[in-house]
């Protein structure tokens, strides 16, 4: 199975939420998802490692090992014909967003609000992801 992770900061004084997008439009790390895709319900058999998908992640971006954290309560899988992908999300949990990091991977941070034009799929995602974190 195949997976994605949405990269979120929370700023700790401010509680504003950005979400990390990389240049090929998506908030999905490292790859946009594939035409025709659709959030599903989660399959409870699903089993997968996050430390090592993060620790991944961390090196991709140029972060300090432990930066992210998993949020275990959000657990989305997305469905394209033939194929499931796990939607992981993890909250960056420096003090303030690394900005020159993730610009070297071609990345930038976003509110929730410019989030317009990515696809429907995408943007379902992004609202249930801001559910959890507004309400966690």
């Amino acid at each position: 199975m195949d997976h994605r992770v949405i990269l979120y900061h929370k700023q700790a004084t401010s509680a504003r939420t950005r979400f990390l997008k990389f240049e090929n439009n998506t908030v999905c790390a490292f790859a946009p998802l594939p035409d025709l895709s659709t959030v599903v319900a989660t399959r409870p058999d699903t089993v997968f490692h996050p430390k090592a998908i993060l620790t991944d992640t961390e090196k991709k971006l140029g972060l300090a090992k432990d930066t992210l954290a998993f949020e275990s309560e959000y657990r989305q899988t997305v469905q394209v014909p033939g194929e499931d992908i796990d939607i992981l999300l993890a909250c960056i949990t420096t003090t303030d967003p690394p900005f020159v990091e993730v610009e070297s991977s071609n990345a930038q941070f976003i509110d929730l609000t410019q989030a317009r034009g990515l696809p429907d799929v995408e943007l379902e995602l992004l609202r249930s992801a801001y559910e959890l974190i507004l309400g966690g």
